[in-house]
């Protein structure tokens, strides 16, 4: 029976030379993708096929926006984010898409008083991160990981730099 060429099995089986590199990278690569940056200017409702498989997001704008996660249904999306630009006015946040979803896990941020950091933990009633380039993170190089580990859970994981007095990035806004 012959497999639908829109499977990987289906499209290896119509090569007529299945030791072809050109056609056996092509689907590694659908297995594999490289990991491609995709760079995020303004107002964003992420997705896994656009921002997600391996990519890094580089987030490019001074004066903040807003990106939303998709739902969480525990299907293991991740979504890598790397601070292009530091943010100088306003905010720049990360919500969830519903008020069902939640965040755990932890940002450490340096502080800026000497060699020391500073841990806040999401609690799992937190849905927000908010960064505004100063006491919350946003500085260019913090990175945020975020991962959907079950359904309406979310686990990030986020390294930062804080000036004045830091304060934890994490929040419950979403109605």
């Amino acid at each position: 029976m012959p497999y639908p060429i829109d499977t990987i099995y289906g499209y290896v089986q119509s090569l007529t030379n299945k030791r072809d590199s050109v056609a056996m990278a092509k689907v590694m690569e659908s297995v594999y993708p490289r990991r491609k940056k995709v760079n995020i200017t303004a107002a964003t409702s992420l997705s896994e096929a656009t921002h997600g498989l391996g990519r890094i997001i580089t987030v490019n704008n001074a004066t903040g926006f807003a990106m939303t996660l998709p739902a969480s249904t525990g299907d293991g999306s991740r979504f890598r984010f790397v601070l292009g630009t530091t943010v100088t006015g306003g905010s720049m946040t990360i919500k969830v898409a519903n008020a069902s979803d939640t965040m755990v896990g932890l940002c450490l941020m340096a502080q800026d008083g000497g060699d020391t950091s500073v841990t806040f933990g999401a609690s799992g009633t937190d849905d927000t991160i908010t960064m505004n380039g100063t006491t919350l993170g946003g500085t260019k190089g913090d990175y945020i990981e975020l991962e959907d580990v079950s359904l309406n859970l979310w686990s990030v994981r986020m390294f930062a730099t804080g000036t004045s007095t830091e304060a934890s990035p994490f929040s419950a806004t979403v109605a």
